[in-house]
């Protein structure tokens, strides 16, 4: 059984992995509280999960739940009041949210003195002193409540942590998924047809694509995920969701489908090959959102057809993708009257244009009702918007501090001038373009012109970035106060993602925003100080990304990742070469981990193309990405001599690191050329070891080290290949670097078993396969599971080596990442259960295995070494339900 969060009941993941703690209070009574449990959360390096009801124009109650569903320890802070009870519900979100949280999920309860507390709080106490599953406390001021939360906090992960190692010392958690179905902040109203619809143009699978047609604001997004959710029976593989809002780019289509399918680039093997490998037989739903600016690369997905025989495609755009195979679907305004009686408003109020305005105006006013003047007054406001969503949902924002009759008004003067002149937009075009510019003319100066600046960030910044973008404008000091205006206003949008604020702005908006820059000739200014912003932090945090902090310089670059890829777009566009190569470079590691290194090939290119190479080092980077890409492919010596020369490039320019780590890609590439030169290349890699040591950096020095070894191995020389795998172990440990030493670890067992010493092999096994499940390395978790397979098969145990076998498999197609031939094992220690009576059960617990996603394999296989340890006979295990898109 697991919890929540795929965990199994005491146990809970330690600090260094993110507990989450979700907060549950009364957002404007409890401030001062709020922000007190906020930071003795942080203190122990947790994430607070603190729901803002008041920072969002939305009903809360999905999003709430989807929060909770998420996180790991249920913290409640009450005082006097019970809260609000939304029309239609009996008890208010703070009962809820309380009732929501799993049973075996720890609460800690904290309750504030009073003497004035309202009757249903105090019922709803009192149900919580009989609960046995919740510690309850009092207090009297913030600085005891800071206390006691961390106190408790702390006891809490030791107990639970000290139950997990006593339980074997892993916890396992749900895989994650690149790219799962966004949790919609809100419910879908008068989509109901829509959905259906779609639904039955998608056939059942039969269908290869559905575009999804319409104009920005419209809801396509929206609709695209109600469909999602709705079509999961009809694929059984599961679905992905692929936001395609900042891919520019037409050749980087198939990398980002395959970076969502949790494929990652490292041109090995071609990227078309793994995705075929990824999706055969996988009947699956591909989700493309915002397909618009990439409409020339829509033959790319008739190439996906080919593929991915089994997957459909739903697509959402602006045009027409004009390709074999789509069929449209055209997304309708919601319905602002009865067709039966158009005139009437009496039945225009049970609109579904005013069901959306009423209930995004109860999100930021709860207790709005419709009265006869005002219910004429929001028919007439839905008519004027064309029952355009995101028009209504700006207009509803207003009701905080407007009236119905009020916003009507306003919307009668001011939105036929503001209509008429856009005259070269389509006419709903004009009318969502016109509606943001009537919102935004009701904020104050500063916020607008914040506004206007936030256009040129990507999905997904932070309040830290916006900060910095504003030295020197005019609401420079102001941020956080005029985000929150944005966020109410529903111009922007907020996230917690990892116990951070993350906020992004609707592609419409965006646009919007970016034009008015423009037009005031600022916009070109303000995308040279975000490219700078994003440089900045590249060249903060690339210093921690090769030792003890690799881990959290990762999680920090990825929050603001697609901001980071745009900055450096934007460098090489403003010709910036110098800074563009120096980033792309610093970074090297952070886009091999993440899979960009394809997508630094790209930009490399362009930035030859324009002529970028003016300089030993500009040159020496850009050649050396664009050589990487090519290189498995090519398989010549070009590519050796290429590296040669831009090691010599980066020797020009004093970059050693550089300079070694083009030297000992040259000898990688050596080791692929067709007629292979192991001493040449041996030479090379040693020299490229010596000058990562000399650097200090000493992941690289590793990782060449693993080469050696595996060079070794390949010259049959076994006992030289353990101990180069020790020593780049060894070296590892020595620089506190995660990543490589999962790499080491995991190539140092294969050695160890090979040599016959199976309890040492099994020791560093395990040792691997927790560092991989820590660093979320699915490549990494499947060597483990394949190591411990073979020491399954060796032992007899054909159930778990069957399973074992499987779960590898699956992790290694959905990956699309597979080792050499001459490195894979496994397979030849399962051949003689499989040719001996055993065969048919063998292979019934691989295709049992093949179902397990990647975190429930590593938790089935450390199970099955405590049995070992112990001495216990292993059991068949039921097969656990298929995950999508693990």
């Amino acid at each position: 059984m697991t919890s929540g969060d795929g965990t199994r009941p005491g146990t809970i993941r330690t600090p260094d992995q993110r507990l989450r703690v979700f907060v549950s209070s009364t957002l404007r009574e409890l401030e001062a509280e709020r922000r007190v449990a906020r930071a003795s959360i942080e203190r122990l390096r947790l994430a607070p999960v603190m729901f803002e009801l008041g920072a969002r124009p939305h009903p809360p109650r999905e999003l709430y739940r989807a929060y909770l569903a998420q996180s790991d320890v249920f913290v409640g802070v009450y005082a006097d009041s019970y809260g609000w009870v939304a029309p239609g519900e009996q008890i208010s979100g703070l009962e809820d949210e309380y009732r929501l949280a799993p049973r075996e999920m720890p609460k800690l309860i904290y309750i504030r003195h009073s003497t004035q507390r309202d009757t249903r709080l105090d019922a709803l106490i009192d149900r919580i002193r009989d609960d046995d599953t919740a510690s309850y406390r009092s207090f009297t001021g913030t600085e005891e409540l800071a206390e006691l939360v961390e106190a408790d906090l702390a006891t809490l992960l030791a107990e639970r942590f000290d139950a997990g190692r006593d339980a074997g010392g892993t916890t396992a958690t749900t895989d994650p998924l690149a790219a799962r179905i966004p949790s919609p902040f809100t419910r879908l109203i008068g989509r109901d047809r829509a959905v259906a619809d779609v639904l039955d143009l998608l056939g059942g699978g039969q269908t290869r694509l559905v575009t999804l047609l319409g104009p920005g604001g419209i809801g396509k997004s929206r609709l695209a995920i109600a469909v999602a959710e709705a079509a999961s029976e009809m694929y059984p593989d599961g679905t992905i969701f692929v936001m395609l809002e900042n891919v520019l780019e037409p050749d980087l289509l198939l990398p980002t489908i395959g970076y969502a399918l949790g494929i990652r680039d490292t041109a090995e093997v071609p990227l078309e090959r793994r995705l075929a490998l990824a999706l055969e037989g996988r009947r699956m739903l591909i989700v493309l959102d915002n397909f618009e600016q990439l409409v020339q690369a829509a033959p790319v997905l008739v190439q996906l057809y080919t593929i991915a025989p089994d997957a459909s495609f739903l697509v959402t755009s602006r045009s027409i993708l004009r390709i074999r195979g789509e069929r449209v679907y055209d997304v309708a305004p919601l319905a602002t009257h009865d067709p039966a009686s158009p005139a009437s408003v009496s039945r225009a109020l049970s609109s579904a244009a005013v069901e959306l305005f009423v209930e995004r105006a109860r999100a930021v006013k709860p207790d709005f009702e419709l009265s006869a003047s005002g219910g004429a007054a929001v028919v007439g406001i839905c008519r004027v918007l064309q029952g355009l969503p995101l028009a209504i949902e700006l207009a509803a924002a207003r009701m905080r501090v407007l009236t119905p009759e009020s916003i009507l008004r306003r919307l009668d003067k001011q939105l036929p001038l503001l209509v008429d002149s856009s005259r070269d937009l389509p006419e709903r075009q004009r009318t969502l373009r016109s509606t943001i510019e009537w919102s935004t003319g009701l904020l104050r100066e500063s916020e607008r012109e914040l506004l206007f600046d936030l256009g040129v960030f990507s999905h997904g910044f932070t309040l830290e970035s916006v900060e910095e973008l504003g030295a020197g404008r005019a609401w420079e000091g102001t941020a956080m106060d005029g985000l929150a205006a944005l966020v109410d206003s529903s111009l922007v949008d907020q996230q917690d993602i990892d116990g951070e604020s993350v906020f992004s702005l609707l592609s419409t908006v965006r646009e919007y925003a970016v034009g008015e820059l423009r037009a005031r000739g600022e916009d070109q200014r303000m995308r040279a100080a975000h490219a700078r912003l994003y440089a900045a932090l590249a060249l903060r945090e690339a210093p921690r990304l090769g030792g003890p902090e690799q881990r959290a310089a990762v999680a920090r670059l990825n929050l603001e990742r697609s901001n980071l890829r745009s900055g450096v777009r934007h460098l090489i566009f403003m010709e910036d070469f110098a800074t563009a190569s120096t980033v792309a470079w610093r970074l090297y590691l952070y886009w091999w981990i993440g899979g960009y290194l394809s997508e630094m090939a790209l930009w490399m290119q362009e930035m030859l193309d324009r002529g970028g190479g003016d300089t030993p080092f500009a040159r020496a980077v850009a050649r050396y990405y664009v050589l990487w890409k090519e290189m498995f492919g090519t398989q010549t010596p070009t590519a050796v001599d290429g590296f040669c020369e831009v090691s010599d490039l980066f020797a020009e320019a004093g970059e050693a690191m550089g300079s070694a780590m083009a030297l000992a890609t040259a000898g990688l590439a050596q080791i692929t050329a067709g007629d292979a030169d192991f001493d040449t290349a041996a030479e090379r890699l040693w020299r490229g070891a010596e000058g990562f040591r000399a650097a200090g950096a000493r992941w690289g020095e590793v990782l060449i080290l693993v080469a050696l070894g595996r060079l070794e191995w390949l010259r049959r020389r076994d006992d030289d290949a353990l101990a180069m795998f020790q020593r780049a172990l060894d070296a590892s440990l020595a620089a506190a670097d995660e990543f490589t030493a999962t790499v080491a670890a995991h190539h140092l067992a294969r050695a160890l078993l090979r040599g016959g010493r199976v309890e040492d092999a099994l020791r560093v096994y395990i040792e691997g396969m927790a560092g991989s499940v820590a660093l979320d390395n699915d490549e990494g978790i499947a060597y483990s599971l394949e190591g411990l397979c073979s020491i399954a098969a060796l032992d007899g145990d054909v159930e778990r080596a069957g399973v074992l076998a499987g779960a590898a498999a699956a992790i290694r197609k959905r990956t699309g990442q597979y080792d050499a031939p001459a490195f894979v094992f496994h397979t030849r220690d399962l051949e003689p259960l499989a040719t001996g009576p055993t065969g048919a059960a063998l292979q019934a617990a691989i295709d049992r295995g093949r179902e397990y996603g990647a975190r429930e394999a590593a938790e089935y296989a450390l199970a099955g070494v405590r049995e070992r340890a112990a001495g216990a006979t292993t059991t068949p295990v039921s097969r656990p339900a298929a995950r999508a898109g693990t």
